[in-house]
């Protein structure tokens, strides 16, 4: 009966996920066709690069088109809202978002019109993920293996889970009809919530004090707080603290961690599995090294788990992000919502779920593990082939509109760089397809031999 609810629960998800595939809406117009539109002056309008994750409009920079998947998830995303070309709003949005382009003339070299390409995709890239966020995730759900080897991943007699939480004021800001601050606040009171009753939790917060303006900030980077000290989960204590972060100041995330390193100093790793959350929305601002700060936790004698969630962070924010992650070899995961804040804290809740079963000696269901990876590999290779499908067509209708726009593009130009881009998004359709298809055959193997072989193949290709 298990198998079965398993089974059922797992197409629905499929079901689900594939609905919400990230594809554009229909435009009305093939690549060729003549649009019909009254001439008119674009209009001046502002584009907010945190409010709807765009990249304001200066000088465009050719980069090169990236050989591997490494390289690709490295590129920064530019425009990324959706843009109809027979919507004459959106054709005063594509022609401001282009106006600085270089000018295409009719007797244009290949080396210009690459040059040309590669800047328009750079206006309108997608944020894609390379092959290490579905590796780090697999690497996470093999901590309690019976099979493990690594001392640090295996069930210890106690679990820690502690929570550090951005509490600058950013987290402020509005997503819907809430702030950041208020989805994470939610996330994180329904993620404890679930947690094994014997699990122990934690809560901090950073940049509590002061505000956001420079003569608050020696004392905003000087702030962090330890809410709910590590101990059983009580609801009603651990709501009242949680209600008590408010979005205030700078962001001293290399303080936070090492006030949780002292958090959990009496928690060793011989008889404790720890696990550390970090949530930022952003870079830290305090000109301090959060890079080493959680080297020095991941080295102690602590021996946790770290994985970092960026909130709605633009890319340097991811940078430093990602890195922190990558020298304690935990996650990095980006979300937008309290949803996907949900569903990336519920990888740990479904880990607890693992060390209460080891806890009682139970025996878990042949294939559970097989089948929670065939989920997170289903998901992830959703969302990224949702990526490269918007973005080629997004971008194919885009070159149309200009060529229409623009009278001195001639017909051969149109055609080189659709070639090209038709070609470039025809690569990374194959290098997903490859990736998916070795996830599937490894996911078959021991974990331990699938996670080694994945490693060996893509990080090694890391520029």
């Amino acid at each position: 009966m298990k198998r079965i609810t398993t089974f059922l629960l797992f197409a629905l998800l499929i079901l689900l996920t594939g609905c919400n595939a990230d594809e554009p809406k229909e435009t009305g117009i093939v690549p060729g066709e003549t649009i019909k539109n009254e001439e008119k002056e674009p209009e001046e309008k502002e584009t907010d690069s945190q409010e709807n994750g765009t990249a304001k409009n200066t000088e465009v920079e050719s980069q090169p088109l990236p050989t591997t998947l490494n390289e690709l998830a490295l590129l920064p995303p530019g425009y990324t809202e959706r843009l109809s070309i027979v919507d004459e709003k959106d054709q005063k949005e594509i022609l401001k978002l282009t106006k600085d382009l270089p000018e295409i003339s009719k007797d244009m070299s290949n080396e210009e019109l690459d040059n040309y390409y590669n800047q328009l995709l750079a206006l309108f890239q997608r944020d894609f993920k390379g092959p290490e966020d579905i590796i780090d995730k697999l690497k996470f759900q093999t901590i309690g293996n019976p099979e493990i080897e690594d001392p640090r991943k295996q069930f210890k007699e106690n679990l820690n889970v502690m929570v550090i939480l951005d509490a600058s004021g950013s987290m402020g800001k509005k997503i819907g009809s809430q702030t950041q601050m208020e989805a994470a606040q939610a996330a994180i009171k329904k993620f404890v919530n679930g947690l094994p009753k014997e699990a122990n939790v934690g809560l901090r917060i950073y940049g509590q004090e002061g505000t956001g303006n420079q003569a608050d900030k020696a004392l905003s980077c000087s702030s962090s707080e330890l809410l709910y000290p590590i101990s059983p989960f009580d609801a009603a204590t651990f709501n009242e603290s949680l209600s008590k972060a408010k979005p205030a100041g700078w962001t001293p995330i290399q303080l936070a961690l090492n006030e949780a390193q002292k958090d959990l100093a009496a928690f060793k790793g011989d008889e404790n599995t720890n696990i550390v959350y970090l949530v930022s929305d952003g870079i830290s601002t305090c000109e301090d090294d959060p890079i080493t700060a959680a080297k020095s936790l991941y080295d102690s004698d602590i021996t946790p788990i770290v994985n970092v969630i960026g909130f709605n962070v633009d890319s340097d924010g991811q940078k430093q992000l990602k890195e922190i992650a990558k020298v304690t070899e935990g996650t990095y995961q980006d979300v937008t919502s309290e949803k996907s804040l949900q569903n990336e804290l519920d990888q740990a809740k479904m880990l607890a779920e693992k060390w209460e079963q080891w806890k009682e000696q139970s025996t878990k269901e042949v294939g559970y593990e097989q089948t929670s990876n065939n989920i997170d590999i289903f998901v992830y290779m959703v969302d990224e082939e949702g990526k490269y499908i918007y973005e080629r067509q997004q971008i194919g209708f885009i070159l149309t509109y200009l060529f229409q726009k623009q009278d001195k593009m001639s017909q051969e130009s149109h055609d080189y760089l659709t070639t090209k881009h038709n070609d470039y998004h025809a690569w990374i359709k194959e290098e997903y397809d490859k990736l998916k298809a070795e996830l599937k055959t490894l996911n078959e193997l021991n974990s331990q031999e699938a996670i080694k072989s994945l490693e060996e193949t893509y990080q090694n290709s890391t520029p």
